[in-house]
Protein backbone atom coordinates (compact mmCIF):
# COMPACT_ATOMS: atom_id res chain seq x y z
CA UNK A 1 0.00 0.00 0.00
CA UNK A 2 1.19 3.18 -0.94
CA UNK A 3 2.06 6.19 1.68
CA UNK A 4 -0.66 8.33 -0.43
CA UNK A 5 -3.38 5.57 0.20
CA UNK A 6 -2.67 4.74 3.37
CA UNK A 7 -3.04 8.89 4.81
CA UNK A 8 -5.98 8.72 2.13
CA UNK A 9 -7.73 6.00 4.44
CA UNK A 10 -6.53 7.57 7.66
CA UNK A 11 -8.56 10.78 6.40
CA UNK A 12 -11.47 8.87 5.66
CA UNK A 13 -11.62 7.95 9.10
CA UNK A 14 -11.08 11.02 10.83
CA UNK A 15 -13.80 12.48 8.36
CA UNK A 16 -16.04 9.71 9.54
CA UNK A 17 -15.37 10.18 13.03
CA UNK A 18 -15.43 13.99 12.94
CA UNK A 19 -18.99 13.06 11.12
CA UNK A 20 -19.71 11.08 14.15
CA UNK A 21 -18.78 13.52 16.48
CA UNK A 22 -20.84 16.56 15.25
CA UNK A 23 -23.88 14.11 14.87
CA UNK A 24 -23.23 12.81 18.74
CA UNK A 25 -22.86 16.74 19.87
CA UNK A 26 -25.77 18.09 18.15
CA UNK A 27 -27.84 15.30 18.22
CA UNK A 28 -30.87 14.56 19.95
CA UNK A 29 -30.16 12.33 23.34
CA UNK A 30 -27.36 9.99 21.88
CA UNK A 31 -25.12 11.18 24.56
CA UNK A 32 -27.31 11.32 27.74
CA UNK A 33 -28.43 7.70 26.08
CA UNK A 34 -24.90 6.37 25.83
CA UNK A 35 -23.81 7.64 29.57
CA UNK A 36 -26.83 6.03 31.15
CA UNK A 37 -25.51 2.51 29.45
CA UNK A 38 -22.22 3.50 30.74
CA UNK A 39 -22.51 4.21 33.79
CA UNK A 40 -25.47 1.31 34.73
CA UNK A 41 -22.62 -1.18 33.05
CA UNK A 42 -20.33 0.19 35.60
CA UNK A 43 -22.52 0.54 38.28
CA UNK A 44 -23.11 -3.64 37.74
CA UNK A 45 -27.17 -1.98 36.67
CA UNK A 46 -27.87 -0.75 40.47
CA UNK A 47 -28.54 3.09 41.33
CA UNK A 48 -26.60 5.53 42.70
CA UNK A 49 -27.02 5.88 46.93
CA UNK A 50 -28.36 9.47 47.51
CA UNK A 51 -28.84 10.29 44.10
CA UNK A 52 -30.86 13.86 44.24
CA UNK A 53 -33.26 14.97 40.89
CA UNK A 54 -30.33 15.49 38.89
CA UNK A 55 -28.01 12.62 37.68
CA UNK A 56 -24.58 12.22 36.89
CA UNK A 57 -25.55 12.34 33.16
CA UNK A 58 -27.65 15.50 33.21
CA UNK A 59 -24.95 17.14 35.12
CA UNK A 60 -22.16 15.66 32.60
CA UNK A 61 -24.60 16.95 29.63
CA UNK A 62 -23.11 19.90 28.50
CA UNK A 63 -19.31 18.84 28.98
CA UNK A 64 -19.86 15.74 26.85
CA UNK A 65 -21.20 17.56 24.08
CA UNK A 66 -18.60 20.30 24.66
CA UNK A 67 -15.99 17.30 24.74
CA UNK A 68 -17.90 16.03 21.22
CA UNK A 69 -17.69 19.31 19.61
CA UNK A 70 -13.80 19.27 20.94
CA UNK A 71 -13.65 16.13 18.87
CA UNK A 72 -15.13 17.33 15.79
CA UNK A 73 -12.63 19.83 15.33
CA UNK A 74 -9.82 18.16 15.95
CA UNK A 75 -10.54 15.11 13.94
CA UNK A 76 -11.51 17.70 10.94
CA UNK A 77 -7.79 19.64 11.33
CA UNK A 78 -6.24 16.32 11.32
CA UNK A 79 -8.24 15.23 8.59
CA UNK A 80 -7.17 18.04 6.14
CA UNK A 81 -4.05 17.44 7.32
CA UNK A 82 -3.92 13.84 6.00
CA UNK A 83 -5.36 14.43 3.25
CA UNK A 84 -3.37 17.07 2.00
CA UNK A 85 -0.26 14.31 2.51
CA UNK A 86 -2.49 11.82 0.55
CA UNK A 87 -2.61 14.43 -1.91
CA UNK A 88 0.85 14.71 -2.52
CA UNK A 89 1.85 11.48 -1.92
CA UNK A 90 -0.63 9.76 -4.50
CA UNK A 91 0.41 9.87 -8.34
CA UNK A 92 -2.79 11.92 -8.79
CA UNK A 93 -5.76 13.96 -6.66
CA UNK A 94 -8.66 11.74 -8.53
CA UNK A 95 -6.47 8.62 -6.63
CA UNK A 96 -6.50 10.33 -3.46
CA UNK A 97 -10.06 11.92 -3.42
CA UNK A 98 -11.84 8.72 -4.70
CA UNK A 99 -10.10 6.48 -1.64
CA UNK A 100 -10.99 8.99 1.01
CA UNK A 101 -14.55 9.17 0.05
CA UNK A 102 -14.68 5.58 -0.22
CA UNK A 103 -12.99 4.78 3.02
CA UNK A 104 -14.79 8.01 4.27
CA UNK A 105 -18.53 5.91 3.52
CA UNK A 106 -17.62 2.48 4.77
CA UNK A 107 -16.00 3.52 8.47
CA UNK A 108 -19.24 5.91 8.65
CA UNK A 109 -21.40 2.70 8.01
CA UNK A 110 -19.47 0.87 10.54
CA UNK A 111 -19.23 3.76 13.06
CA UNK A 112 -23.19 4.28 12.78
CA UNK A 113 -23.97 1.09 13.39
CA UNK A 114 -21.35 0.45 16.15
CA UNK A 115 -22.05 3.83 18.07
CA UNK A 116 -25.85 4.52 17.22
CA UNK A 117 -27.35 1.33 16.12
CA UNK A 118 -28.26 2.21 12.86
CA UNK A 119 -29.58 -0.05 10.16
CA UNK A 120 -29.72 0.62 6.26
CA UNK A 121 -32.46 -0.53 3.84
CA UNK A 122 -32.24 -2.79 0.98
CA UNK A 123 -32.27 0.27 -1.14
CA UNK A 124 -29.35 2.34 0.89
CA UNK A 125 -27.16 -0.70 0.76
CA UNK A 126 -27.62 -0.51 -3.27
CA UNK A 127 -27.07 3.08 -3.17
CA UNK A 128 -23.88 2.79 -1.09
CA UNK A 129 -22.59 0.26 -3.77
CA UNK A 130 -23.00 2.07 -6.71
CA UNK A 131 -21.20 4.67 -5.29
CA UNK A 132 -18.49 2.79 -4.41
CA UNK A 133 -18.21 0.91 -7.71
CA UNK A 134 -18.35 4.22 -9.73
CA UNK A 135 -15.43 5.63 -7.55
CA UNK A 136 -13.95 2.51 -8.26
CA UNK A 137 -14.18 2.68 -11.98
CA UNK A 138 -12.85 6.41 -11.35
CA UNK A 139 -9.69 5.67 -10.04
CA UNK A 140 -9.22 2.36 -12.65
CA UNK A 141 -9.29 4.73 -15.09
CA UNK A 142 -7.33 7.33 -13.87
CA UNK A 143 -4.70 4.44 -12.94
CA UNK A 144 -4.60 3.24 -17.08
CA UNK A 145 -4.75 7.14 -18.15
CA UNK A 146 -1.23 7.46 -15.94
CA UNK A 147 -0.05 4.34 -17.28
CA UNK A 148 -1.00 5.41 -20.46
CA UNK A 149 0.89 9.14 -20.08
CA UNK A 150 4.31 7.30 -19.01
CA UNK A 151 4.51 4.92 -22.07
CA UNK A 152 4.06 8.23 -24.24
CA UNK A 153 6.78 9.94 -22.28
Amino acid sequence: MTSGTFYALLAGFLGAFASSSAKLSLGADYLRELCETGVNNWAGGKHWPNQSDTTLCERLHIPLHLLCGGFLVICNTVMWTFFSKALRHSFSSARATVAITASNFIFSTFLGKLVFGETHSALWWVGISLTLSGLLVLHGCQAQIQQKDRKDQ
